[in-house]
């Protein structure tokens, strides 16, 4: 990592496992889970946690365990009892498609709802759960919301292009590969150079984009910091060192 990109993030290992990194000079955690802590605010964000995915498959004759939304929604809730959040975001495509949170199950929905109480929820819209959000705002705990400021951070589901400092977005899932002792790992990973960040899907069916694609290098003027999930571990990865 250069000397730049190290005073601007100024990671250090947090007692969880995670980094703690300043964002647009936000104290922030990445979690090993995936998520991301904003100690100021005690706010957790989550991105992409596409549940229901699998019965969006099974619709469609492509069959998958049907078990991702419990995943999925078991590894937020050891977040949220290890953190007691204020406020948990969710930074769009909560749902995988528009009927999603008419397939979950009756105690999914009902986990949903207990994990909202006594905290601020907000979802964000994202192009795969738009359609399911806005025909479910009676139903759902919280506030659905397009995009979020907090502190100095912007939060968004779809990165925009340009200089966008305290950018916090989502949407492109990505994973970083490197090679170590003649194997190569790919794991999911935040992106950061300090001044913006893209959080890794949190779901338990999501796939990955490789850091190196344009879609998301193109987002950062100078090469940034991935900072890859490990089961104990976020691993800081130099640029340089991904394959």
């Amino acid at each position: 990592m250069n000397a730049v990109l190290r005073q601007t993030l100024s990671p250090a290992r947090h007692p969880c496992g995670g980094l703690r990194v300043l964002i647009e000079g936000e104290p922030c955690v990445l979690r090993c889970s995936g998520a991301l802590w904003v100690i100021n605010h005690r706010t957790l964000i989550a991105a992409d946690l596409h549940l229901e995915k699998g019965s969006a498959f099974a619709a469609r004759g492509q069959m998958l365990p049907p078990y991702d939304s419990r995943a999925t929604l078991d590894r937020l809730e050891a977040e949220i009892d290890a953190l007691s959040p204020a406020a948990v975001v969710l930074l769009g495509d909560s749902f995988h498609d528009a009927k999603s949170i008419e397939r979950m199950a009756n105690d999914d929905r009902a986990r949903l709802d207990r994990l909202a109480t006594g905290r601020d929820w907000i979802w964000l819209e994202g192009n795969h759960d738009v359609a399911a959000l806005s025909g479910a705002l009676d139903d759902l705990s919280g506030e659905v919301v397009e995009t979020m400021d907090l502190g100095s951070l912007r939060l968004i589901h779809d990165p925009r292009p340009g200089a966008r400092p305290g950018e916090i977005a989502g949407h492109l899932h990505p994973a970083a590969r490197v090679v170590a002792h003649g194997r190569g790992v790919r794991r999911p990973c935040f992106v950061t150079d300090g001044r913006r960040g893209v959080l890794p899907a949190f779901g338990a069916f999501t796939g990955g984009l490789d850091v190196r694609d344009p879609a998301i290098a193109g987002l950062f003027a100078e090469p940034p910091m991935a900072a890859a999930l490990g089961k104990h571990r976020v691993h800081a990865l130099a640029w340089d060192r991904l394959s």
